[in-house]
């Protein structure tokens, strides 16, 4: 069986979890804070959706090994934030790719702009950053991730012969 793509969500999540603990923290107008690094996290919410394609439920263990490696490989307080906020969004997202039934492309659109946010309020919440243009701009950072592949995804399947 191949798990390249169960390979590439962990990896994504590691290296994201090293991204925070090393770019620092945007301060905003308001006196929030946006992490510059969460404009890769909306690639993982993608890598989810392809990794369960691929291993199932499993997924759910991938994230898990994904969490004890960036507790060791990132600094322990951004890791805890992170692995919570993944562990919440995360199952959110996993819910709704398992159980709505629609097309992949869709899922992966419908899965991501659910779980963004959730993951946003709660990574920021646990930094102690929390505040609405705060997840406001980390949720639309995510999310241009996710639409730039399901707009590739669309694209594929709408240029696929029939």
């Amino acid at each position: 069986m191949n798990y390249k793509y169960s390979v590439l969500y962990i990896a994504l999540i590691v290296f994201v979890n090293w991204l925070f603990t090393v770019v620092d923290l945007v301060d905003l107008p308001t006196g929030e804070k946006w992490p510059p690094a969460s404009l890769v996290v909306g690639l993982i919410f993608v890598a989810r959706d392809f990794a369960q394609r691929e291993i199932g439920h499993r997924v759910i263990v991938a994230m898990l090994i994904a969490g004890v490696l960036s507790y060791y490989m990132a600094s322990p307080y951004v890791a805890m934030a992170s692995v919570t906020a993944f562990l919440i969004s995360e199952f959110a997202d996993w819910a709704i790719y398992s159980y709505t039934g629609r097309p992949f492309a869709q899922r992966v659109l419908i899965s991501s702009i659910v779980a963004t946010p959730i993951d946003s309020a709660v990574f920021l919440y646990m930094l102690g950053h929390l505040g609405i243009l705060g997840v406001t701009l980390m949720t639309l950072s995510k999310l241009v991730g996710a639409v730039v592949v399901w707009a590739m995804i669309r694209n594929r399947l709408d240029n696929a012969p029939a």
